[in-house]
């Protein structure tokens, strides 16, 4: 039993400061009926992303308006049933793929660009395309990084990129995909950076920016780590464990200022 005598200490209201699932109250021996009810209803949220349409034309057609060049490629996986079961061959490359992307590009590049559904078409959808407007006029400050080709892939794992890469002839793929969607974010991207990509590289190769969306990593701070690491990526010919983002310590008052607009 507590002491009376001790003062009661007052409770923090943690739910001011995180989205996540805690400190929310109990009904006897549950959760009250409305925290039952909003964990229902982000569930089939969560559900719903996994399942969502692709709209890879429509994608493409904005990307192209911004200047890009751009193709459209699928994977192996036929269809979402496919996607989800057998995640091998959303690593793989359709054949009519692979051969769309040899007559699409001629020369070797130094960036190269994918945008995949992944588990969550609809993060890519909300996010994608503004996170690309924000990354490409850092890509052209200082020493310009050429971005050769931006590949927009349905049925798309993360390491499609390698495979995608290797074939453009890129030194460093950025691979933007959703992610696996949680309870608190259904439409969170990523951003996978590899340098010299090719079939069989490893996560430990990769770099990752993750959880970009509304209520987690905005579209300027994340721009500005991507772009970071492509420059530094690119100079040092190496990503993954061998290359720490050190973004905020090299760029701290513009990431201040973007967060300040």
């Amino acid at each position: 039993m507590s002491d009376p005598a001790l003062p009661r200490r007052p409770t923090l209201d943690l739910r001011a400061f995180t989205p996540a699932r805690v400190a929310l109250g109990r009904s006897g021996a549950s959760v009250p009926t409305k925290a039952l009810l909003d964990f229902t209803l982000d569930h089939a949220r969560a559900r719903d992303a996994v399942h969502a349409a692709f709209d890879a034309p429509q994608l493409a057609a904005d990307l192209r308006a911004l200047g890009l060049a751009v193709t459209e490629v699928s994977s192996q996986a036929v269809d979402r049933r496919d996607y989800l079961r057998r995640p091998d061959l959303g690593r793989r490359l359709a054949p009519g793929a692979v051969e769309a992307l040899g007559r699409a590009v001629s020369t070797p590049c130094q960036l190269a660009l994918v945008i995949g559904d992944g588990l969550s078409a609809a993060a890519v959808h909300a996010h994608a395309l503004a996170l690309v407007r924000r990354l490409l006029p850092l890509l052209a400050e200082g020493e310009h990084v050429a971005l050769g080709h931006v590949v927009v892939a349905s049925g798309a794992r993360v390491a499609l990129g390698d495979e995608i890469g290797a074939i453009l002839g890129a030194r460093m793929i950025v691979t933007l995909i959703g992610e696996r969607p949680g309870l608190s974010a259904p439409d969170s991207l990523g951003a996978y950076l590899t340098f010299a990509p090719k079939p069989g590289r490893t996560d430990a190769e990769r770099n990752c920016v993750s959880n970009i969306h509304h209520a987690g990593l905005s579209h300027d701070e994340a721009a500005l780590k991507i772009a970071w690491l492509v420059r530094e990526g690119l100079a040092r010919e190496v990503s993954g464990v061998a290359l720490k983002d050190e973004s905020a310590d090299r760029a701290p008052r513009r990431i201040g200022t973007f967060l300040a607009r």
